[in-house]
């Protein structure tokens, strides 16, 4: 038996096993973790509530095998929407994702919108900590991001090392809806106040 053969197998026995374990992971922990965060917000003097799995369904909240939604969060107020927290198993566990939403009939229109991605940059002698960040993706909206310097300052001021330094906006034309996705974590006040900022980006027209 080769090399290749052995990899093969020791890849299906890590999945058979593996994900089960998961599986049962998320079970628990995905309502804990949605939880958490509406008594975070809560907390934060943010006007949170859980929504009704049939409105979920009209914003293309689906729940699959590897990769479904644990609850979503209608948000009062607000330049976002809602807060839909993920969760994408495999066999190596479960991570889990915030995606902020941001809801206008004009993401339904003729043109075309890409997706838009912040990348951290680290400078030499920095110990590994981000010092610029850079948006890449769509051609309209990632010059506005990149000239926010309120946004930057922002950014920088927040924990991007537990987002794994980056955040992805992408549209969703079909349910007239963008996202902005992160790692999940309990977002500090900065980094809310930065997601606005970029919600209010995507509401005024790009």
């Amino acid at each position: 038996m080769d090399w290749s053969n052995i990899i093969s197998i020791i890849a299906a026995l890590a999945f058979t096993v593996g994900v089960p374990i998961a599986l049962r992971s998320r079970k628990k922990e995905g309502p804990k973790n949605v939880a958490k965060l509406v008594e975070h917000l809560e907390q934060m003097g943010v006007k949170a509530s859980l929504v009704e799995d049939d409105i979920a369904g009209k914003l293309g909240v689906k729940r699959s095998f590897a990769q479904r939604s644990e609850g979503l969060i209608k948000i009062a107020g607000r330049q976002m929407d809602y807060i839909n927290v993920t969760s994408v198993t495999s066999q190596y566990g479960v991570t889990y994702y915030l995606e902020y939403l941001v809801t206008s009939p004009e993401y339904g229109g003729a043109r075309r919108r890409g997706k838009t991605r912040m990348v951290g940059k680290k400078a030499p002698g920095s110990r590994g900590r981000v010092t610029d960040i850079e948006w890449k993706g769509d051609r309209y909206l990632s010059p506005q991001l990149n000239f926010d310097y309120k946004l930057k300052a922002r950014l920088l001021s927040t924990e991007l090392d537990k987002i794994k330094n980056s955040i992805l906006i992408y549209p969703e034309p079909k349910h007239n809806l963008v996202r902005i996705r992160t790692h999940y974590l309990l977002p500090s006040s900065d980094l809310l106040k930065a997601i606005e900022i970029i919600a209010g980006h995507i509401k005024s027209g790009w």
